[in-house]
């Protein structure tokens, strides 16, 4: 199938999960992931009617970004954002800054003092979610809740003038069974709220969870964006 059809079938999931959890379809953002696929597949899937999209390595949407920029689709393209979901390494924060629309993966408080100068320096406002780790898995990034460097990087973010806090993101274990996820996103949803009341210098509305194997549970536990790689684009290719 290609990526309109798939896109097409994936909308009417995402509609009928909305509808079942009495939700507005437009309180859910979807968002491309097309780390490890080409530059043409972005350009597809921006035909077919997707504006946001999720890169996961500086080096590889450097690359992609060349790519689009001689095909002038930034140009022809303005609405089209794209996000670093995957985790980035402080030492990149500059080029990250420059090259992304959003960092939805701050895990460190060093890391957003990094993008904070970086974004001055580009002379723009850089939206980031904060990493929740909530996964014993090694593999897996963030900040674990009740730390307290988490507590250190929401206390300084108001004062980071070019940064802009949207919200929390999280990636829990793979599984099968749709209701392993579950916990993990009611858990992102509640530390969400709480962090809110007692953060109220901080906006913290969005939350990034879910995936393709996942994204139903997800946007029953109130996530606003969603994050679809192998529904959309097919398997990765292989490295």
């Amino acid at each position: 199938m290609s990526i309109a059809d798939n896109l097409a079938r994936l909308e009417e999931q995402i509609t009928a999960t909305c509808h079942r959890a009495n939700r507005q379809r437009e309180s859910v953002h979807l968002m491309a992931v097309s780390k490890t696929h080409p530059s043409d597949a972005i350009i597809e899937a921006y035909a077919a009617g997707v504006r946001l999209f999720g890169e996961n390595r500086v080096q590889e949407y450097a690359l992609k970004r060349a790519a689009l920029q001689s095909q002038d689709f930034f140009a022809q393209h303005a609405p089209a954002a794209i996000h670093c979901i995957g985790h980035l390494q402080s030492n990149k924060a500059a080029q990250a800054a420059q090259l992304f629309d959003s960092v939805d993966s701050v895990d460190s408080l060093r890391l957003a003092d990094r993008l904070n100068k970086a974004a001055a320096e580009a002379n723009k406002q850089l939206p980031i979610f904060i990493e929740i780790k909530l996964s014993p898995e090694e593999s897996k990034h963030g900040l674990t809740p009740d730390t307290v460097e988490l507590d250190a990087l929401l206390e300084k973010l108001p004062n980071l003038a070019h940064l802009e806090l949207r919200g929390l993101m999280t990636v829990p274990p793979y599984s099968d069974d749709l209701e392993q996820a579950r916990p993990y996103f009611r858990q992102l949803r509640k530390l969400r709220d709480s962090l809110a009341q007692q953060h109220p210098r901080l906006t913290f509305d969005g939350l990034s969870m879910g995936m393709s194997h996942d994204f139903s549970v997800a946007i029953e536990e109130d996530a606003t964006l969603i994050r679809i790689g192998t529904a959309i684009f097919g398997a990765r290719p292989a490295v």
